[in-house]
């Protein structure tokens, strides 16, 4: 076998589209958790809670949903604005159905930000390193 190091792309793209599909097809509600604070995130800031937002992104809440191999867009209407969504894949954190909380949660990759928020980010602005619980990270729905 050789020796040479194998750069693969990112899983996430891959991912998000096969667990987008899996819900839909479980006539579920796929939503979406984004880190509003990665650069070129484009979401309404109004709806922004704790860095993070939680987006439907199921086809009678968006127009044009496009996942691709860097970013995932749509269009929507927020509080009966229209708006055009942009998310670069990184900033997706997991995808879980609605009704039961099936889906994933994505750890770090190579060029994504760390789960502690130590890579470069936007308007991260924090002084002293929090403590973190350890474990698996889990999903809450929240109604």
């Amino acid at each position: 076998m050789p020796d040479n190091k194998i750069t693969m792309t990112s899983s996430r793209p891959y991912l998000v589209r096969a667990f987008n599909e899996w819900i839909l097809d479980n006539d579920c509600t796929p939503y979406i958790v984004v880190d509003a604070g990665i650069q070129g995130v484009q979401v309404p800031t109004a709806h922004v809670a704790n860095g993070q937002i939680v987006l439907n992104i199921s086809p009678g809440a968006v127009r044009g949903l496009v996942v691709g191999n860097s970013a995932l867009e749509f269009s929507a209407r927020f509080g009966g604005v229209p708006m055009q969504v942009f998310i670069p894949l990184q900033a997706v954190m997991a995808i879980y159905a609605k009704e039961n909380g099936e889906g994933m949660v994505f750890g770090s990759e190579p060029g994504s930000p760390d789960p502690d928020g130590t890579n470069d980010r936007e308007g991260s602005g924090h002084g002293a390193q929090e403590e973190r619980p350890s474990g698996r990270p889990t999903l809450k729905v929240v109604k």
